[in-house]
């Protein structure tokens, strides 16, 4: 089966412009293509999973990607998706956000020459002439099929600011930019930035006329892929100092039973034959599924060995009932404790099992915390700092267990 063919098959690709213009480059390992990262924060997160893994298929089969990191962009915000507007970020925070991607990139790509490129847009955009922009630029955006665009939609009701309405632009700037100095004659992105991508691709038809190629892709539920990485307790990093190789596993195990095979076929690299035989899975096969999942994701972020920490954990504590020197734990210190013992609800904070006191209140009131196997009934419940030295065991829910110790 040849590449684009696969991605079909995994229902990566939501729509495409010329698709056997586009087919006909993949296969054929001619695409050079961009995927752009904003760079709000300082780790990659399971919401950018499915882009990681399409630049490392296409790369696989002779592409070669370009991963450009809003440094620009990121000065004004994406409003895709948003009720309000992101706050401002200094080009110190944004330069080091670029670095940590990097890092947790190069496990899914090969940087390099003549390989993958990592492209900052804040070499090019950060000096731009706004007069040289407007006339080289502006006249080939109407402003009426700009409002139509689903990205501003959402906005017009609470108020769209100016700085905003540049951004569909800066991103089409991109693109013909990329296209003009890095060879880049294709696009990919999620289906909220369809209109800006268009814009992009518009944009270098119209200046450098018909005959350009450049080619757009959105894959499929990658806007709701940038949702998954938001849980209750907030973010799944990919970076193991913010989400614990074991935690990253979990939450993988506890996918959903309507999409634990959606997840496999579009972000694992199993064959498709041996996914189909997936298909029919019911209850303890499914189980096996998330097992699977959660394994070869955990193994593609943090390596083999940490998966096989982690499935360990797993199963020393759901089957075999009891700890395992893998489970994520935290070591408090003395000044976490007050009066020489420590609250319940500040304790699960430190845990990372909630993401405040407030949170951590409603899970012990609905019956959702146990400490060393026995239920929590009081949210104001002060533990002993002479009854950590040990080690106690906290479970969140049926499946997520943590262990606090001195």
């Amino acid at each position: 089966m040849k590449i684009y063919d696969e991605l079909v098959a995994r229902g990566l690709i939501a729509q495409v412009t010329s698709e056997q213009e586009v087919a006909n480059l993949i296969n054929n390992g001619n695409a050079t293509f961009y995927i752009g990262f904003d760079p709000t924060a300082d780790s990659l997160h399971v919401g950018h999973f499915m882009a990681l893994c399409l630049m490392k298929r296409l790369q696989m089969a002779g592409n070669r990607p370009i991963a450009l990191i809003g440094g620009g962009t990121g000065m004004v915000g994406d409003p895709s998706g948003r009720t309000d507007m992101r706050s401002m970020m200094t080009t110190e925070t944004i330069q080091h956000n670029c670095d940590c991607f990097r890092k947790q990139m190069e496990r899914f790509i090969e940087f390099g020459e003549g390989k993958a490129q990592m492209v900052n847009n804040a070499e090019w955009l950060m000096g731009l002439n706004y007069i040289e922009l407007l006339r080289e630029v502006g006249a080939c955006f109407s402003v009426n099929n700009m409002l139509r665009a689903e990205c501003y939609k959402q906005r017009m009701e609470k108020g769209l600011s100016f700085l905003e309405f540049n951004y569909m632009i800066m991103q089409s700037y991109d693109f013909y930019y990329l296209f003009q100095h890095y060879g880049c004659n294709m696009q990919f992105g999620g289906n909220d930035q369809w209109s800006n991508m268009l814009g992009g691709t518009e944009l270098i038809r119209r200046k450098l006329g018909k005959d350009a190629h450049a080619m757009t892709i959105t894959l499929l539920l990658n806007s709701e892929g940038k949702k998954m990485g938001k849980t209750a307790a907030g973010a799944v990093w990919l970076d193991p100092d913010k989400t614990s190789p074991y935690d990253f596993y979990q939450y993988w195990r506890n996918v959903d039973d309507a999409d634990v095979l959606k997840c496999i076929r579009m972000l694992t690299f199993l064959p498709l034959e041996q996914i189909s035989e997936m298909d029919n899975w019911q209850g303890a096969e499914l189980n096996r599924a998330k097992e699977v999942l959660a394994y070869e994701l955990t193994s593609l972020v943090h390596g083999s060995d940490e998966a096989d920490k982690a499935e360990a954990a797993a199963k020393a504590i759901f089957i075999g009932g009891g700890s395992d020197e893998n489970m994520p734990t935290t070591t408090l210190a003395e000044a976490d404790f007050t009066d020489g013992s420590i609250g319940v609800l500040t304790l699960m904070v430190k845990c990372g099992l909630a993401g405040s006191n407030g949170e951590a209140r409603k899970l012990v009131q609905g019956g959702g915390v146990t400490i060393d196997g026995e239920k929590v009934t009081d949210f104001k419940m002060q533990l002993p700092q002479s009854s950590f030295a040990d080690g106690r065991i906290l479970r969140k829910g049926k499946k997520t267990f943590h262990k606090a110790t001195l």
